[in-house]
Order: C-alpha cells, then structure tokens, then sequence
C-alpha cells in the first residue's frame, strides 16, 4: 500500500523533525533514542523493525541523519512525507551554523564556551551509547548475531578495521546463513 500524504501528516512530520533537528546533535547515532521515541512509539508511524531498517538504510549512506529522517518520512507519507522530513531535520543545523557559529567563533576562548562545548561532547558520548543499546536489542534476535556483534567489536578495537569492509563481510556472512538458518525474528517482506 502507498503511504498517502495529507496536510495535517505533513505538518506532523515536519514540525517532529523540526523538534529533532533542533533538539539533538553530533553523530548519526545520536538522533536514533529521539527519533525511535517519536516515530515508534509517539506517534506510532512505523514499527520497531521498520525504524530498525530506516536506520539502516541511514547509517550506510552518506549523510545518515538526513537519510534516516528522509526515508522515514517516505515510508510515513511517500515523497511529500520524505520533502518534509528532510527539511525539518535539515533547517534548524543551518540555521544554527548561519547564527550561532559566528557568535560562538568569536567567544571560542571564553570559558564558559569551552565549558558548554565539552559538556555537550560528553552528553554526546553517553547518547550514542545509548543508541547502540537501543539499537543491539531490536537488532540483536539470536546467537548469530551476537557472534557477529561482538566479533564485529573485536576486530575493530584489536585491527581497527574500516566501518564499510567491516558492514561488508557482516553483510556478507547475514546473506550466506540466512538462507541456511531461517531466522523466524527477523522481518523479511
């Protein structure tokens, strides 16, 4: 079925990704506990495993915050859902580089400043790993994936092995057992 774009939807979506635009920052990941509370649970648009992909699907492109709000505001409400949520969680960081930059350039040895900016370092910090569990429990569904989470863990600390070889040879090993496990918890259309 294809998602149907209305106004009142539209609007929702835009001003949540307004709200997620202007209230989160840092990596990719630190968005993922927002959005999930929003677009899971909130609002109910998709299901656990639908974000799960949405995520996904953001974090192995280029951009992944904008890609992630992108396609989920497609799966909400096609491409007029996918406009809107682009735009919500794109305005607030340009207007922000466009405002606050230049007045915090100039401050920039000013204590407080540099108070501000490692306190928000560290709230970062503590979001992403709190993504990452949020993530490991949708994501994590039986003993292969635990295997290759944590062996995934380990070659990056111990060889410090580039993300995309690294997703590459996982993805690899998911596309050669699936077929051969047919895992009953993952969501397959």
């Amino acid at each position: 079925m294809r998602p149907v774009a209305h106004a009142p939807l539209l609007g929702k979506l835009l001003f949540f990704f307004l709200k997620a635009g202007a209230l989160t920052f840092g990596s990719g990941l630190v968005i993922v506990p927002f959005l999930q509370q929003g677009v899971v649970l909130e609002h109910g648009w998709l299901g656990q495993r639908e974000f799960l992909i949405a995520v996904a699907i953001g974090m192995i492109s280029p951009g992944p915050v904008v890609i992630t709000a992108t396609f989920v505001g497609y799966l909400v409400a096609g491409f007029w859902g996918a406009v809107a949520a682009t735009v919500g969680i794109f305005l607030p960081s340009f207007i922000l580089v466009l405002v606050a930059a230049p007045i915090l350039q100039r401050h920039r040895a000013n204590r407080n400043v540099q108070g501000f900016v490692k306190g928000a370092y560290a709230a970062a910090i503590g979001t992403i790993l709190g993504a990452c569990v949020l993530l490991g429990r949708i994501a994590i569904g039986d003993w292969l994936t635990i295997l290759i989470g944590l062996a995934s863990l380990a070659v990056l600390f111990r060889w410090k092995v580039s993300n995309p070889l690294l997703m590459a040879t996982a993805a690899a090993v998911g596309l050669i057992a699936f077929p051969l496990l047919h895992p009953a918890w993952v969501m397959v259309r």
